[in-house]
């Protein structure tokens, strides 16, 4: 076999090839970017301990973003541990960055494996939500969760996706605990807890979609029924079981994309 020669114009033309049928790398939001840059001087020590952050109006003219995407990268970096935000004296580099809460990075919450991860983590809090739930709610807050999975079920015969209403099913039940740490929890997470809304799989066969979120909607009522009969066990069992289908259904895609 002929070795091809590097500096030949058909190298160069496969050279050129190469270049361009690369990976598209997925880019930041702005208020990421804004975020990543601001936390690489901050973890390079470009920005001192105690170190007050420039203003927003400086970061917004000198960055071209608005203020909105400023005060989310700030937030973000909060939430990080990273600033601490001082009432009408702006946010600082914390004096004592050893101390960060604990994070999830939502820029990995894009891929399969991040999303199959917090799957997991799901399982282990909202298993023990729902048990709580069909011990601890009024009559109102089933209620709630009730108009809820009716929310769910009428946007499915819509033909809509149902990411907000599925939202809202899985916070009446955080909120049915009595507990506000289960509320903080998914508040947290925010949206990102719907995986169909990051990664699209469904694009192009409608009736697939269809028929996974009436599998959901189902699993969604036998949640609901165990908690309106006040079972523990089954509430938590079907909690459990709804997330281990959404778990499988994720590694089975990414299965099928190796």
């Amino acid at each position: 076999m002929t070795r091809q020669d590097p500096s030949s114009p058909a190298a160069d033309g496969a050279a050129q090839s190469r270049a361009l049928l690369r990976p598209v790398v997925p880019l930041r939001s702005l208020s990421g970017e804004v975020c990543n840059r601001l936390a690489e001087q901050i973890t390079s020590g470009g920005l001192a301990a105690g170190t007050k952050l420039p203003s927003e109006q400086e970061m917004m003219a000198a960055m071209g973003v608005s203020r909105t995407v400023i005060r989310e990268a700030v937030a973000a970096l909060r939430a990080r541990g990273l600033v601490v935000t001082r009432q009408g004296a702006g946010a600082f580099v914390n004096p004592d960055p050893s101390q960060q809460p604990y994070s999830i990075d939502p820029e990995g919450l894009g891929s399969l494996e991040g999303v199959i991860e917090v799957i997991e983590l799901r399982m282990a809090v909202e298993a023990e939500a729902a048990a709580l739930a069909s011990e601890r709610a009024t009559d109102a807050e089933i209620a709630e969760i009730r108009e809820a999975q009716a929310a769910m079920a009428a946007v499915i015969a819509n033909g809509e996706r149902g990411i907000k209403e599925d939202l809202a099913f899985h916070r009446a039940i955080a909120a049915a605990t009595r507990n506000n740490r289960f509320v903080e929890f998914l508040a947290y997470l925010g949206r990102l807890i719907i995986p169909r809304q990051s990664i699209r799989s469904f694009d192009g066969n409608p009736d697939s979609m269809r028929s996974y979120l009436r599998r959901i909607e189902r699993e969604h009522e036998a949640i609901l029924q165990a908690i309106e009969a006040r079972s523990a066990k089954k509430a938590r069992e079907a909690m459990r079981r709804h997330l281990l289908n959404s778990r499988e259904r994720y590694r089975q895609l990414a299965s099928s994309l190796r």
